[in-house]
């Protein structure tokens, strides 16, 4: 019998970690060999264990899911990363396969599906659910058709100026965005900010009427 496929779980949620670990280890061929609740301990765990397959969530306390990523290039680079995330954006897509993700799936994909991602990205390919393909290439047109400033100014952001961003547009107080993102007001504050100097806008009204213009 081959090796079993190692796995490490990263997520912040302990009830889906244990959903998983049962879901995988019900699995002949895969094993789950750690976890991990937020992003530094991702990073230590991937170093110490060295995972065949890292399940990696995007928004994680203290070092989000994006800047693991970036990290484990050095750190592991024989591990192979499969994003699995509630974000079905297209921006944080593309961000996590310029940042050397494997695969993107979905909190909500179907059992069958997950385990379908792990054992092709393990064994060298990559997987994206159909939509997910579907997507880049309409991104990609979109972006053809929009000015280049605008596009460039948006994809300076990075996910969490994107959160805070789309939060603002829907009219949530700087201090109902901080609950939603379990940070600090001041950090919110701080996001914004930023955001509005990239984007090159001035108030919050700004900020509403360029989500509408890109349909954020």
């Amino acid at each position: 019998m081959s090796a079993r496929i190692r796995v490490l779980i990263a997520d912040d949620h302990a009830v889906l970690r244990a959903g998983l670990r049962l879901l995988l280890t019900a699995e002949p061929d895969m094993e789950v060999v750690g976890e991990a609740a937020d992003g530094a301990e991702a990073l230590a765990r991937v170093r110490e264990l060295t995972p065949d397959v890292v399940l990696l969530d995007i928004t994680m306390p203290h070092v989000d899911g994006l800047s693991v990523l970036r990290q484990m290039r050095e750190a592991a680079p024989g591990s192979r990363v499969l994003i699995l995330t509630m974000h079905d954006d297209e921006s944080y897509l593309r961000e996590a396969l310029a940042a050397g993700a494997a695969g993107y799936i979905l909190k909500r994909a179907a059992d069958t599906e997950l385990l379908s991602a792990i054992r092709a990205v393990h064994q060298g390919g990559a997987y994206l659910h159909p939509a997910h393909t579907r997507a880049l290439l309409e991104g990609l047109l979109d972006r053809q058709r929009a000015p280049s400033a605008e596009v460039d100014s948006y994809a300076r952001l990075s996910p969490r100026e994107r959160e805070v961003l789309r939060l603002i547009a829907r009219g949530y107080t700087n201090q109902q965005a901080a609950d939603q993102l379990c940070l600090s007001v001041k950090t919110v504050e701080t996001y914004k900010a930023r955001l509005l100097e990239k984007l090159g806008l001035q108030s919050r009204a700004d900020i509403v009427r360029y989500a509408l213009q890109r349909g954020l």
